[in-house]
């Protein structure tokens, strides 16, 4: 009798409300060619973050401007929360969560200040990306969506 080996998926959601862009319109080069992985971004409308998948949290930036996430499946996660904000040294974050939390799409994550970030001169664009995607390319919703939203799936 053969095994039949069932795919694994992680469904991914948007972790704000806000525009879903694609990785390529993030305006730093890092993101936008996919140095760190494939994924994508939203210009948030309001400063609550979410947790993006299901898994635990692997780490927190000193600077409280990131944390990566590690799936149930072994997906890694980077949840990078505007660009060049790591200039701020953590003003303008609060992080609601801790290393090796277990956390859902319900989760919040983090607050922004989203003012404070932009009187700072800095953008308040929120980048999801997919550390160990490999090659993989992933298709998202785009536009206008709420926060904890169905935006992708991807194969594991």
């Amino acid at each position: 009798m053969m095994k039949s080996f069932k795919k694994k998926n992680d469904i991914i959601t948007s972790p704000a409300n806000g525009n879903v862009i694609s990785m390529d319109r993030v305006l730093d080069e890092v993101f936008s060619n996919k140095l760190l992985g494939d994924g994508f971004a939203v210009e948030p409308s309001d400063g609550t973050v979410y947790s993006p998948v299901v898994g635990k949290v692997f780490s927190i930036f000193p600077t409280k401007h990131a944390i990566s996430i590690v799936t149930n499946n072994g997906l890694e996660v980077l949840v990078h929360m505007g660009l060049d904000t790591v200039e701020l040294e953590g003003k303008g974050f609060e992080v609601l969560v801790e290393k090796d939390q277990k956390i859902t799409h319900d989760t919040k994550i983090a607050n922004m200040n989203l003012d404070y970030i932009v009187q700072n001169e800095k953008l308040t664009t929120i980048i999801v990306a997919f550390t160990n995607l490999k090659d993989k390319e992933i298709l998202v919703i785009q536009g206008e969506q709420t926060a904890k939203a169905e935006i992708a799936t991807i194969e594991i």
